[in-house]
């Protein structure tokens, strides 16, 4: 179903309903239920993009995605990342 979820987000902008940190997080969530974790990550880091502020609920999807698909080293370069450019 993370197929469906995540198609519906992308119609969003389409139908110009504003993305918000709420509908980023539930998207990066359902990835991370597909075992989508790049998506996942593609996601969170399209949130910075999108200047949608990150909270406590997309950080913890995005782990949660990376976790279980043992690809912590991304998720720690794209901390990593962030760190540098405050």
């Amino acid at each position: 179903q993370w197929v469906q979820a995540l198609q519906l987000f992308r119609e969003m902008s389409d139908i110009l309903v504003e993305r918000s940190s709420i509908t980023f997080s539930a998207a990066v969530s359902a990835c991370e239920k597909g075992q989508q974790w790049v998506q996942a990550l593609q996601l969170f880091r399209e949130m910075a993009d999108s200047r949608v502020e990150r909270n406590s609920i997309s950080y913890n999807a995005a782990v949660s995605a990376c976790d279980k698909g043992a690809a912590c080293v991304h998720l720690v370069l794209l901390f990593g990342e962030e760190a540098s450019s405050l």
